[in-house]
C-alpha cells in the first residue's frame, strides 16, 4: 500500500507526478501532478488511493473530486503533434512539467516553497532539464500516496478525453479501449485508416501509412 514515506524523506513541499497513456496509438499522453499539505493527510481518502490500474472505474471517479478536494493538483497534456515531434519520452516529460507547472500558478500559503519544490516521478527516468530537484520512484503509484493519487486523477481525466473524442470517431472503439491497440482498434484502422487523432510515430500507424 502506498503511504508518504516517500514525501516524508524531504523537506518542503514534495509533488507526486504520473502519467497515462503512454502506450496507445491514438490521442494525447496526460500527467497530473499532486501536492498533499501535511494539514490534509489524514483524511481518510488516502487509505483508498492507491495505483489507479488496481482500481474500477466506478471506484476511480469517485475518488476523483475528493482528491482534488484535499491538495494542490495539476493536470496537463501533450498532444499526439508533440508526441510525433518530440518522441513519446519527451512528450510525457512535457506533460508532467506543465502539470507542475500548473501547480506552481495556484495561490498557496508558502509560495516561496512552492516554487522549489521536490517531485517524485514514477518509473526510471527523469528528465534533464527540469529547473526542480526530482528523483524517480520505481512503481512509484504503489509506494507513494502522491504519485498514487497523480495516477488516478490522470487516468480519469485521459479516459475521459478519450471517451468523448470516441464519439466522434466510434469506429475505433476509444470509450472502451481508450486509444490502445487493441484488436478491435487494429482492425477498424486497417478497415478506415487513420484519424487526425493517430500517432503517426507508432509503427500500427506508420506502417499503413507507408503501405498507402
Amino acid at each position: 500500500m502506498p503511504d508518504f514515506s516517500f514525501e516524508n524523506e524531504h523537506k518542503g513541499i514534495v509533488i507526486g507526478v504520473d502519467e497515462v497513456g503512454r502506450g496507445p496509438l491514438a490521442g494525447p499522453v496526460v500527467a497530473a501532478a499532486v501536492y498533499i499539505p501535511h494539514k490534509n493527510r489524514m483524511h481518510p481518502v488516502w487509505r483508498d488511493v492507491r495505483d489507479s490500474k488496481k482500481l474500477s472505474d466506478i471506484r476511480r471517479d469517485v475518488l476523483f473530486p475528493v482528491i482534488q478536494g484535499q491538495c494542490l493538483f495539476g493536470i496537463a497534456g501533450a498532444s499526439v503533434e508533440e508526441i510525433d515531434r518530440l518522441n513519446i519520452l519527451q512528450a510525457t516529460f512535457l506533460a508532467m512539467r506543465r502539470a507542475v507547472e500548473q501547480i506552481q500558478g495556484k495561490q498557496y500559503e508558502s509560495q516561496d516553497e512552492i516554487k522549489n519544490p521536490f517531485i517524485l516521478i514514477d518509473g526510471n527516468r527523469i528528465p534533464q532539464n527540469w529547473p526542480w530537484n526530482c528523483s524517480a520512484l520505481v512503481k512509484g503509484d504503489s509506494k507513494s500516496v502522491s504519485i498514487a493519487a497523480a495516477s488516478i486523477l490522470a487516468k480519469v481525466t485521459r479516459d475521459r478525453m478519450m471517451a468523448a473524442l470516441g464519439e466522434d470517431y466510434p469506429i475505433y472503439g476509444w470509450q472502451k479501449n481508450a486509444g490502445y491497440g487493441t484488436p478491435e482498434h487494429l482492425r477498424a484502422l486497417q478497415i478506415y485508416g487513420i484519424s487526425s487523432h493517430h500517432r503517426r510515430s507508432f509503427a500500427p500507424v506508420r506502417n499503413l501509412i507507408t503501405a498507402a
